[in-house]
């Protein structure tokens, strides 16, 4: 058997870059909120950008992405579905932005941006006991660790 390779849950020495949706911004706050919460507990340090909707998350993403400063950045946003099909376009639209990101960069951009059919979907994706803010935080921590334990193989 060869390597294995993976991430920690441990935190300390990160830096994690969070950008944040201001639309919708009921639920991105909780799911910010959940996010920091979950880095302060595993001891990892981050900054956070705030951006108008899901399509202007993948722009901050990749800067701070190539800025060398972070191990990982989370993109945190919801997109509800209205009366046309405009939120398919622009959840397909970030996502892909963001995969963009990450692959341009090297740095694990960690994609949490809620496309949902109603605000009850929403919420309970935002909620105490399931919170995606909480999971991305998670994943962050486990691929900014990934990443680094890969960069000391000298891989």
């Amino acid at each position: 058997m060869g390597a294995v390779w993976q991430g920690s849950e441990d935190g300390r020495g990160l830096r994690i870059a969070i950008v944040v949706s201001r639309y919708n911004l009921g639920i991105t706050e909780r799911l910010l909120a959940a996010a920091e919460a979950t880095l302060r507990e595993r001891g990892a340090a981050w900054d956070v950008a705030w951006v108008p909707g899901a399509l202007e998350l993948p722009l901050v993403a990749r800067r701070l992405a190539a800025s060398g400063g972070y191990d990982a950045v989370l993109a945190l946003g919801c997109v509800i579905r209205g009366e046309t099909a405009h939120f398919e376009h622009v959840a397909r639209e970030a996502a892909h932005g963001l995969a963009r990101a990450a692959d341009e960069t090297g740095v694990p951009v960690i994609n949490q941006v809620l496309a949902v059919y109603d605000p009850a979907q929403a919420a309970a994706r935002a909620g105490d006991e399931v919170n995606r803010g909480r999971e991305g935080a998670l994943a962050a921590i486990a691929m900014g660790t990934l990443m680094r334990t890969l960069r000391e193989a000298g891989l």
